[in-house]
């Protein structure tokens, strides 16, 4: 049952992107602002330094199904978000592989693992005509303001996920050995 608990709570996660901009509240400040969550990708983080060991990738597999679940619900490109997931969780895989997990360098994976991801995604959408927002505009009114509210997610998740998430691997990979 403890296998189906990872996948189940990525599922929640997309379900939960899809409707955030409705919990938020409305404040005339923030209009101009465009607030992407990539809860899933912060969580897929955690996953790659708590979860996998240095020869699994079960959070570069659950990138590219969730991102391709993420492109098919949500989005009319597909393959955008697989792709960018994927490979944002495959350089912070291997990332976290050379530095030690604190709580500092995690939350600084987050940071460039969102930045990666939002500039990719960005990048795709710019180059085949699906966006025209300019570098400048989309910095400012995007991907800071991005960066900052996927960051308060993090502080919010990390002290609740990270225990549950290193159980979870002690309990798959002694169950294996």
């Amino acid at each position: 049952m403890q296998k189906f608990y990872l996948p189940l709570f990525l599922l929640a996660l997309v379900v939960l992107e899809g409707v955030a901009l409705d919990f938020i509240p409305n404040i005339s400040v923030l209009d101009d602002l465009l607030v992407i969550p990539h809860w899933l990708l912060v969580f897929l983080v955690m996953v790659a330094v708590f979860y996998d060991q240095e020869n699994t990738y079960f959070s570069i597999v659950n990138a590219i199904l969730f991102g391709l679940l993420i492109d098919v619900v949500y989005t009319s490109v597909i393959g955008v978000y697989m792709f960018v997931y994927a490979l944002t969780i495959y350089l912070i895989h291997g990332l976290s592989k050379l530095l030690h997990t604190n709580y500092f360098v995690v939350l600084l994976m987050t940071i460039i693992a969102v930045g990666i991801a939002d500039i990719g995604i960005y990048f795709i959408y710019f180059f085949i005509g699906t966006m025209d927002i300019f570098w400048e505009e989309y910095m400012m009114t995007r991907l800071i303001p991005t960066i900052l509210a996927n960051i308060l997610f993090f502080l919010i998740c990390y002290p609740i996920v990270k225990r549950k998430l290193v159980k979870w691997s002690i309990v798959q990979f002694d169950r294996k050995k």
